[in-house]
């Protein structure tokens, strides 16, 4: 038995070892197999595929330019894992971005009750915060206006030191703002043009989001020209750079870079049901910024210009009806009269095309070209007329559609404990009103307890027109018995309060 289970044995590793050899046979040949096959398929393919492998780019740089190409995109994405890009822009623009911390005391609030026994009123401090970016050395910061509006009080902490923070002016149109503190040899943020990123191009986020300082997100641009009509400015100037890297409260006021870390644009807004980042966020480009910090910086307010017409985009219809080449650039719907667009003889359904050689593709970059300049600049622009490419030359004018230098000019009526304004010739025509005091401010006091909205545009008093702040004022000093304040409220519509007094 010993004798036969050897012979099995022999014979079971005999048929074993044969068995093995024959796989091993089998494998060998698969492989072999498929090596030729791999090469033979390369071999053909590669006569009808110009790509190329990232291996082969690193060796054969002398290629055409189709391939340069490629090496350069995947030089790209090997320097951003492997190389730190991402941490080098993030070095070189944290240190310009700083905290900003506001106090509003809050409006005295009342009720009828309060008013007609003498009782208690409620006054609640209002805490904010947001990023700022620090523009030049000496301490001029730039940052959004919601972040700063109505503030009290508002603190920049840079490097755990706190200064206290001065407006120098703001912008609701751009949404942007300007600070003052009192330091030396602050890392001022490099600025580059907003043209010089592309849809595509890599970009981080640098802000403050849920009080966290220096907090860096990547992402790429989106688009370009973005109009999402959430700005709520006189003359609402939309034309963001849309990106998807994370942009959460805190975060705005804050820098948009590029991947050396330099500005190109001002962390604005975002698209959100929830509050938090859902994938859309919005710059200022930085050309719209350099142009209003010069003008806060300079003037306290924006020198905007204007040619004396509304706009929209060229529709499918405008495109048949008006025989344009292409649907592009916008359409004149209304020229204001005597306006700078009238004196240089554009008519109402001109189309506009370019603005000294830029072309205007919608009613957004047609603001945004608008933007750059200031009243009493000629501009050449091309339109289109029944079917015939024109040229004209516009001198633009300021919002009172004259060519001097605008200042904010507001009126304070201490015995109301309010602030007014007048409301400008070019606002009025937008809104159909011949006369107009805007209320800036009100603090707390007699207009507070009455309700009266900051924004509201008066235009009557117990039907006497108010065309002067100082009237105004007079008229609600001293009207008695029923009284009826008729205006415009803040989303343009006609609007009155009725009290007793």
């Amino acid at each position: 038995m010993l004798h036969i289970s050897h012979a099995k044995a022999y014979v079971t590793y005999y048929t074993i070892l044969k068995n093995m050899t024959q796989q091993f046979k089998t494998i060998a040949l698969g492989v072999t197999s498929g090596f030729v096959g791999a090469a033979l398929f390369f071999g053909v393919t590669r006569a009808f595929d110009t790509s190329i492998s990232p291996a082969e780019l690193v060796v054969n740089r002398e290629t055409s330019p189709r391939q340069q190409m490629q090496f350069a995109d995947f030089n790209k994405v090997a320097n951003l894992n492997e190389n730190g890009n991402f941490v080098m822009a993030a070095t070189a623009s944290t240190p310009s971005v700083v905290y900003i911390k506001t106090v509003a005391q809050g409006r005295q609030t009342y009720s009828w009750f309060d008013m007609f026994f003498d009782g208690t009123n409620r006054n609640n401090s209002v805490l904010g915060s947001g990023s700022g970016v620090i523009f030049t050395k000496d301490g001029y910061i730039m940052t959004n206006h919601h972040v700063i509006n109505d503030a009290d009080k508002i603190e920049v902490i840079h490097n755990k030191r706190t200064y206290i923070a001065k407006v120098i002016g703001t912008d609701p149109s751009t949404d942007l703002a300007l600070l003052k503190v009192e330091a030396n040899n602050l890392p001022a943020v490099k600025v580059v043009s907003a043209t010089t990123v592309n849809v595509g191009d890599w970009v981080l986020a640098v802000g403050n989001p849920f009080n966290l300082t220096s907090t860096v997100t990547s992402g790429i641009v989106s688009a370009k020209g973005r109009d999402i009509g959430v700005l709520k400015g006189q003359f609402p100037l939309e034309s963001f750079i849309q990106t998807d890297a994370a942009i959460n409260p805190g975060n705005s006021g804050g820098a948009l870079v590029n991947l050396k870390g330099e500005l190109i644009g001002i962390n604005t807004a975002i698209l959100s049901q929830t509050g938090s980042y859902s994938g859309y966020g919005f710059a200022v480009p930085s050309d719209i910024v350099g142009k209003i910090y010069n003008d806060l910086k300079q003037f306290g307010q924006v020198q905007k210009a204007f040619m004396g017409v509304q706009v929209a985009d060229v529709s499918e219809e405008n495109y048949q009806n008006l025989a344009l080449p292409e649907i592009s650039g916008v359409v004149i719907n209304t020229i204001e009269e005597d306006g700078a667009a009238a004196r240089a003889g554009l008519q109402r359904n001109d189309v506009l095309l370019k603005i000294n050689g830029k072309p205007i593709a919608s009613r957004a970059a047609y603001d945004e070209q608008l933007s750059y300049y200031k009243p009493a600049d000629k501009i050449t622009v091309q339109l289109s007329r029944n079917g015939k490419i024109v040229e004209k030359i516009v001198e633009l004018t300021n919002i009172n559609g004259t060519t001097s230098v605008t200042k904010k000019e507001v009126y304070k009526a201490e015995s109301l404990n309010a602030e007014f304004e007048l409301v400008p010739k070019g606002e009025r025509s937008r809104l159909g009103i011949a006369n107009g005091v805007r209320i800036v401010k009100v603090n707390n006091g007699f207009l507070a307890q009455v309700g009266f909205e900051e924004g509201f545009i008066v235009t009557s008093v117990n039907n006497v027109e108010v065309d002067s702040p100082q009237k105004l004022a007079y008229l609600l000093e001293n009207t008695r018995g029923r009284v009826i304040v008729r205006g415009i409220n803040k989303q343009g519509v006609a609007s009155y309060y009725s009290y007793v007094f």
